[in-house]
């Protein structure tokens, strides 16, 4: 059996038993989200090249139309998803028209300026709940099984991440995923060979803006709420820290990086009371109220140490080796 394969099949059924091994379920669903979220900017950023500032509109958008369809409009489960990811897709497409014939720094100020002008308006938009959000999302049912139960919610989240992980590896070793990563190494000789560049791009960011507004949906069912949070700018930087950290440009790397942020930003906390209670000193206890500090610090750490980020350098590493001998 080839080797990916068996890795693969592994991981799955490690993340189908980590209910059942103590994890919590809520817990290990918004790692699944996140993982998702840096997933799909990792196929714009790492495969095609393009650093965007406004991912954060595609979760947010997706979130806010998947509630309004469960709780206005009593939409069966499966449709509310399928319209926050159909609705993230659309935006995508009009960002993407309005942004993808430019590149670098004036590409991510656009896609930044666009998600701004977005989450103003779900600011004061009547529909989104404002700065309070839309609370009490219903869960809902799929093929039976009752999602208020979160043992059920969970396998619901794993299928939706594994298919949307083996989506993403699929596409990255198409011929349409081949030609992402020439543009990126160099789109003057794509340009001079024939292809148009910038359909390939804006089909590159469509899906990735689908598949972070299935995660942003999905989130919004773990949650069973949409909130500005997911709209903002540090939604966006958030994604790219994650990216950074496990890797750009690797298929696992982005599933790392939102690992370490997630426990990062929810169990810092927990380890300042235990060194706290190991060490006797006073000061580790405010490390849960400095959550951003101690990610950034790893952030600085992982990019002064792991330059390709951590997957990235272990791949590069084990290349080195093999190559010696």
């Amino acid at each position: 059996m080839n080797r990916q394969l068996l890795a693969s099949l592994i991981a799955i059924i490690v993340i189908a038993a980590l209910p059942a091994m103590g994890g919590y379920p809520i817990f290990l669903m918004k790692v699944m989200c996140y993982a998702l979220f840096a997933c799909a900017f990792n196929l714009l950023l790492g495969y095609t090249g393009l650093l965007s500032f406004g991912h954060a509109a595609f979760v947010g958008l997706a979130g806010y139309m998947c509630g309004l369809a469960l709780t206005t409009w009593a939409w069966p489960t499966v449709g509310g998803l399928v319209f926050g990811t159909a609705c993230a897709a659309l935006l995508g497409l009009i960002f993407g028209i309005l942004s993808i014939r430019r590149s670098g720094i004036y590409f991510a100020m656009i896609t930044l300026a666009l998600a701004q002008m977005l989450f103003f308006y779900f600011l004061q938009a009547h529909f989104t709940g404002g700065e309070d959000g839309l609370q009490n999302i219903p869960r809902g049912s799929i093929l039976g099984l009752d999602l208020s139960q979160d043992i059920n919610l969970y396998y619901v989240v794993m299928v939706i991440f594994v298919l949307s992980y083996a989506l993403i590896w699929r596409t990255v070793h198409s011929p349409f995923g081949q030609a992402l990563k020439a543009i990126r190494e160099n789109e003057p000789r794509m340009v001079s060979l024939g292809y148009d560049v910038n359909r390939f791009k804006l089909l590159a960011f469509v899906l990735s803006a689908a598949l972070c507004g299935l995660a942003g949906a999905t989130k919004s069912l773990v949650f069973v709420s949409a909130t500005l949070s997911d709209a903002t700018w540090q939604m966006s930087g958030t994604l790219i820290l994650m990216v950074l950290i496990g890797g750009v440009g690797t298929l696992s790397g982005p599933v790392l990086g939102a690992i370490i942020y997630v426990a990062l930003e929810n169990k810092v906390g927990d380890w300042g009371r235990w060194l706290m209670h190991e060490t006797g000193i006073q000061w580790f206890r405010v490390l849960g109220e400095s959550v951003t500090i101690v990610i950034g610090l790893i952030f600085v750490i992982c990019v002064l140490s792991f330059r390709r980020g951590i997957v990235g350098e272990w791949l590069h590493w084990r290349q080195a080796r093999e190559a010696r001998g």
